[in-house]
């Protein structure tokens, strides 16, 4: 057992020196016969030491991926792609009061994003980022992963945060013998993660850089060069690049280094991230919903490429406007063939003068649809695509309102297929199987063309539909009775207003609080709110006083839909208090317990500070608990916690 043990920790520095630092010590001979020695002893003694680099070779592919629960959040980052969205964030944290903040700033990768979890020093498990609070379970993957430690000095629980990507030239080495040819290194490497056959993942070579510590237990981290520190010591593999500055600036100067300087690695980058240094400057700031409020990325211009513009057609959106479309020589940009690109309007037809046919530079940002952004070569037999007149699907005389062109026909097919998709979807009304091709169904054999049409269906009739059998017909009246009972966020959604998204929906629904309200609202209303500019002010009053929205609204109430408000602020029991929950608590789970406090106006943070007011202390509680009574921060048990919100 001791020569075992001498064996791992030996091969495991060796390891370390050749896949981490790149600076090998042994010869590839002089590994593989100590590696061929452990795998030996190994067999003959039937025992694995927890960190042997022999756990590291591929399995037998598994079944499915199991869910796992991260032990903190993993938030996703807000983002900038503007010099104005990058002070507008240094701003806004200078205005809370931190004059003296530091920022750090680093490359943002382009891979997937990984959690690996250690407990009592050796390494447990990975998952994938998942939706911030549950990920995928990875680590039969992971395990084959050569760049990253099986054990570690620290003896705490932790949770490690990573990128795995795969090596341009590890990519193009692959793609030499490849069947499959992989286009891209950001799918390559979530494609070799989440390949249920660890076998494939071994064979693309990812490797993985860590740039955070999501968790640990003994909350000794407060900023983050401590934590880039942290993981240097513990052996996993850092990107050797985190500038440290104070004001935009810095920031600015360290933005346009690494702008330069990643054209120049052989790891696929897509940004920088800026984040505040202090952690508990960042407990001030707090999070959104979706973003921490103390770190951004800067994300740069996407890539661009030129190809033929074939052709221009027109489509006609849910809210009867018509978009341009172009057509285009088969083009690869990011990975990805791009066949069509979009144009704004006619004007932006002229603006960029696009002609059929003409070669056009095309951008791709953000995994949204590419955009035609001009025109670089124009032929003889170039010509100005006409401005339709009349709609290309219904024939209807087409109306102009400023820059964009209309088809007015209520009846229009795409127009009304768009509207029922969109009033039928996961965010809106969530009405189960309606889809663009269901809804296409429903106008040719039912004569649906407005979204209350889908509330006089019944059972034999939706039967009737091809690809409707029992379960999925019940499915489908079953869901849209229990539509009529729906969040006025989503109602506001589902109505398909010009330009109001999901999160403006939201916002319209948290400042009026019911339906009759925001009809009632004025443009001075509105336009009073941080988050509706004018256009989207003009865009909610102009539907509500359009008649034949507000008939169709009108009969939408008239069959049982009842939109309701529910504020998600119930109480103020813990209004602006900040609290640190540590241990197991018995009647809840954690993440239970943090809803309740956030529903009550309250936040909940990750560790103990001086900025804590108070600690809710369950079962086997550790350092966190010892923490706060060094403080002096009132701590109370899980029966204390609950009188405290049930208010007895």
């Amino acid at each position: 057992m001791d020569r075992m043990r001498e064996l791992v920790d030996l091969l495991n520095r060796y390891g370390y020196e050749y896949y981490v630092l790149d600076n090998p010590t042994v010869s590839d001979g002089e590994y593989d016969r100590l590696y061929d020695e452990l795998k030996r002893l190994e067999k003959d003694s039937g025992v694995i030491l927890p960190d042997s680099p022999t756990h590291r070779i591929g399995g037998e592919p598994i079944s499915s991926f199991q869910k796992h629960r991260h032990i903190e959040r993993l938030y996703s980052l807000d983002k900038a792609v503007t010099n104005e969205q990058l002070a507008s964030f240094t701003d806004k944290i200078l205005k809370s009061e931190n004059p003296d903040t530091k920022y750090t700033v680093e490359y943002k990768f382009d891979g997937l994003t990984m959690c690996l979890t250690y407990e009592n020093g050796y390494f447990q498990r990975a998952t994938t980022r998942g939706n911030g609070e549950v990920g995928e379970d990875v680590t039969a993957q992971v395990k084959t992963i050569k760049t990253f430690p099986l054990s570690i000095p620290y003896k705490g629980r932790l949770e490690a945060k990573g990128e795995a990507v795969i090596r341009l030239s590890v990519l193009r080495e692959y793609n030499k013998t490849a069947t499959e040819v992989l286009k891209n290194a950001r799918n390559a490497v979530a494609g070799a993660i989440r390949n249920l056959d660890p076998k494939v993942t071994e064979k693309r070579k990812p490797e993985i850089y860590f740039y955070d510590v999501n968790y640990i237990e003994d909350g000794s981290i407060r900023s983050q060069q401590q934590a880039v520190k942290f993981l240097k010591e513990n052996g996993f593999k850092v990107f050797d690049y985190l500038r440290v500055c104070s004001n935009l600036d810095e920031i600015w100067d360290a933005v346009s280094e690494i702008e330069v300087n990643r054209k120049k690695l052989d790891v696929l980058t897509d940004g920088v991230v800026i984040k505040v240094d202090d952690y508990n400057v960042r407990e001030e700031l707090g999070s959104t919903e979706k973003f921490p409020r103390w770190a951004i990325a800067f994300k740069f211009e996407a890539e661009e490429v030129t190809t033929m513009l074939e052709k221009v057609s027109w489509q006609v959106g849910r809210t009867g406007k018509l978009t341009p479309l172009g057509h285009l020589t088969p083009v690869d940009l990011c990975g990805v063939t791009v066949k069509k690109a979009t144009l704004n309007n006619y004007g932006d037809i002229l603006r960029k003068n696009i002609k059929v046919p003409c070669r056009v530079l095309v951008r791709r940002s953000n995994e949204v649809i590419p955009e035609i952004l001009g025109s670089t070569e124009i032929f003889d037999n170039s010509k100005l695509p006409e401005k339709p007149t009349v709609c290309p699907y219904c024939k209807t005389t087409l109306e102009e309102v400023g820059a964009n062109i209309f088809c007015p026909n209520l009846d229009c097919k795409p127009r009304v297929i768009g509207l029922i998709a969109n009033f039928a979807s996961k965010d809106a009304m969530n009405i189960e199987g309606v889809s663009e091709m269901t809804a296409s169904l429903l106008y040719d054999s039912f004569n649906v063309r407005r979204c209350s049409d889908l509330y006089k269906l019944d059972y034999l009739s939706v039967y009737s539909l091809e690809g409707f059998k029992e379960k999925r017909t019940a499915n489908f009246i079953n869901s849209v009775e229990k539509s009529k009972h729906c969040p006025l966020a989503n109602f506001i959604y589902a109505l398909s207003i010009d330009g109001i998204g999901k999160k403006t929906a939201k916002d319209l629904a948290k400042r009026f609080k019911s339906l009759e309200n925001l009809r009632n609202a004025t443009l001075l209303d509105l336009i009073s709110m941080d988050e509706i500019g004018e256009v989207l002010a003009y865009n909610v009053t102009e539907f509500f006083a359009n008649k034949d929205n507000c008939d169709e609204v009108n009969r939408l109430l008239e069959l049982g839909l009842t939109p309701y408000y529910e504020d998600e602020t119930k109480g103020d029991t813990f209004i602006g208090k900040r609290i640190v929950l540590t241990g197991t608590l018995t009647d809840f789970k954690r993440s239970e317990a943090q809803k309740i406090i956030e529903s009550l106006g309250g936040s909940v943070s990750s560790s103990v500070s001086k900025l804590t007011d108070f600690v809710v202390a369950g079962r086997d509680a550790g350092s966190k608990l010892d923490k706060a009574k060094a403080l002096n921060i009132p701590v109370i048990d899980e029966e204390e916690f609950k009188k405290l919100f049930l208010g007895r």
